[in-house]
């Protein structure tokens, strides 16, 4: 219950902008002159010179090497993070560190990303009827948001994201929800939009088929088999009918929308077959909470080889209560509290992102100025995040 609190009171970090605020068409485009060549997992090494190679001693070629060679040019570029120990303070800053982190991470050929935003954040990106953007009593109360609150934020973080990508052109964006009503929706939204060109495409979560008489029920499947005997039986509009999900030909961004540990099975396949030539963004997976992954090679793949450029969300309550976990590529890992009076206090900053154990020492190591130990209380504090 506490981790559920702490994620809602992450999202009051978020709140100090209107909610029709859009934040597309900002983004800085240039010219499309980057080119590249393999070079690690996970990495793009860059080619300068109208693509000469300077490494290499066969013949000189021009490769266009995926998203993340040619977009480090079209976004302008790395270099504009500044080094920051502060959590962002609206939704409108948590935007603009965010994009800026991916494109610098676009220039360091990073084509595997992890992102991460409050649970139920609400971006502004939609323009929602006033009845359904009303809290519900249960909001109100403080208690866990809505799933269409959860959807609409998730939506809206892919919506600003196919903005980003635009200059690469719609045909080459494929956007990917785990249902058929994400992607409907997202089409019925997105559909009379110029500056939301994207493929959408559902892994095939469906309804699930009724159940036959006298049909057996598999016996001893672990958790790998069962979720790669589920992912085989999926189709979807990236596929074909009688195979499993597919990424459409030419994609060069492949945005995965709230993928979970099922979904999870489907993407270590398509990093494999897409390799670096295309760029895999992880939006809102929460890897952190995934308890089992099918295998030790996906383990690896998501928990090592996929970079978490931009996360915000909140830390290991049990041994840090009220506590939130800020990272911003290329900058350190944060741990900030906030206490009840005052701005966010930082306690911890280290490159790696912080265990339990380390939270729990720093949490522990907190030093109260005599102010906040008149008027700090634990529990109350938990409702005051950033009003």
């Amino acid at each position: 219950m506490a981790l559920v609190m702490l994620e809602i009171l992450a999202v009051l970090l978020l709140k100090s902008i209107p909610s029709d605020a859009s934040f597309i068409g900002t983004l800085p485009r240039g010219d499309v002159r980057s080119f590249g060549l393999p070079h690690s997992p996970g990495r793009l090494l860059s080619v300068t010179n109208n693509g000469q190679d300077h490494n290499a001693n066969n013949k000189k070629k021009e490769i266009v090497y995926g998203a993340a060679t040619r977009l480090d040019m079209i976004l302008g570029g790395g270099g504009g993070v500044k080094k920051d120990e502060s959590l962002p303070r609206d939704v409108k800053e948590a935007v603009s560190r965010c994009r800026a982190s991916v494109q610098e991470a676009l220039g360091k050929r990073i084509s595997r990303m992890d992102i991460e935003m409050p649970v139920g954040a609400k971006f502004g990106v939609e323009k929602a009827s006033k009845k359904k953007d009303r809290r519900t009593p249960k909001e109100e109360e403080g208690g866990s948001p809505t799933q269409d609150r959860l959807d609409t934020s998730d939506r809206e973080l892919a919506r600003l994201f196919v903005d980003m990508f635009q200059p690469l052109g719609g045909e080459q964006i494929s956007v990917i929800f785990n249902e058929e009503t994400m992607s409907d929706s997202a089409k019925a939204k997105w559909s009379i939009d110029s500056t939301a060109m994207c493929r959408i495409l559902t892994m095939g979560r469906r309804s699930p088929p009724k159940k036959q008489k006298n049909a057996k029920k598999p016996k001893g499947m672990g958790f790998a088999a069962k979720m790669n005997a589920q992912v085989s039986e999926d189709t979807s509009e990236g596929g074909s009918s009688s195979g499993p999900f597919q990424l459409p030909e030419k994609c060069e961004v492949a945005l995965f929308v709230a993928p979970g540990p099922k979904e999870l099975v489907t993407i270590e396949r398509i990093c494999s077959e897409a390799g670096m030539g295309t760029l895999v963004i992880l939006l809102n997976a929460r890897l952190q909470k995934v308890t089992s992954f099918a295998t030790q090679e996906a383990k690896t793949l998501f928990m090592e080889e996929f970079d978490p450029i931009f996360c915000l969300g909140a830390g290991p309550q049990d041994v840090a209560p009220g506590c939130l976990l800020h990272r911003s590529y290329p900058n350190d890992w944060i741990l900030a509290r906030k206490p009840k009076v005052g701005s966010p206090k930082t306690i911890l900053v280290q490159p790696n992102r912080p265990t339990p154990d380390e939270c729990q020492t720093a949490y522990e190591n907190i030093q109260l100025d005599d102010l906040e130990k008149g008027v700090e209380n634990v529990l109350d504090n938990v409702a005051s995040w950033f009003k």
